[in-house]
């Protein structure tokens, strides 16, 4: 009993609390729209079976426990969530293109995160042809050390078009998105620009993503929970001896 009293004690210490870890945000302004900002002229990259895209992104303080990945994206003409799947990999280091340092991959089914705004231009504000979902995918408990990450996916859908992931809001001209074949990597920036691959678009941007889960524990949360644990166990044993 003892054992498995501090067991789950340290158990629920170790889970923390699910919350939002990272955020390579916002995707949309307070109108919800997502309009395209110049010079660039390309509403979305591609993120599907032919093309992946890659961010990075840094784990803080003593380490994450990720519980789940949130994307952004639409697919043109959509009328409804026509999002399927997800192939997604953490590589750890500073290179997208590292062999060897995938700290976890999979491909993933993906639920309806809710329609966040529309993707538009400065001359059709009004348009919702291109309408911008969260695309949430629970992946498998995965536990990051602290330090510089990469985060690559490749969006499936059900329609024709894309899937596309629009720029991160006013990132323009100061991002570091990466593109690059959806199998085997080969990510390259500027980002090649999916109508044209031959003819990069020297444009740069940020992708939106969000990072769920939890802060792992300091050793010294563990020591207080298990001091905590011990003071439970005196306070029963003691109550026991008077009853």
């Amino acid at each position: 009993m003892k054992k498995l009293l501090i067991a789950g004690l340290v158990a629920a210490a170790a889970s923390g609390v699910q919350a939002q870890l990272y955020s390579n945000g916002p995707v949309v302004d307070s109108a919800g729209l997502s309009i395209l900002q110049a010079p660039s002229t390309t509403l979305g990259l591609a993120s599907n079976a032919t093309f992946a895209v890659a961010e990075n992104f840094t784990v803080t303080g003593p380490g994450w426990n990720v519980s789940s990945l949130d994307f952004f994206g639409y697919q043109t003409g959509a009328t409804s969530f026509s999002f399927t799947g997800v192939t997604w990999s953490l590589i750890a280091g500073t290179n997208a293109n590292a062999t060897g340092s995938t700290v976890a991959s999979g491909t993933t089914a993906v639920t309806n995160g809710g329609l966040v705004g529309y993707r538009v231009t400065t001359t059709t504000l009004t348009a919702t042809n291109r309408p911008i979902y969260r695309i949430s995918a629970n992946i498998p408990d995965i536990t990051l050390a602290p330090g510089s990450y990469y985060l690559t996916w490749s969006l499936a859908g059900s329609l024709a078009s894309g899937p596309f992931v629009p720029a991160t809001l006013g990132s323009v001209g100061i991002g570091n998105a990466l593109s690059g074949p959806a199998a085997g990597g080969g990510f390259a920036t500027p980002f090649t620009s999916p109508a044209a691959p031959a003819l990069p678009e020297a444009i740069l941007i940020e992708l939106p993503f969000v990072i769920q889960g939890s802060v792992v524990p300091e050793p010294s949360t563990y020591a207080l929970m298990l001091a905590g644990a011990a003071g439970v166990l005196v306070f029963a044993r003691r109550r026991r001896q008077v009853d």
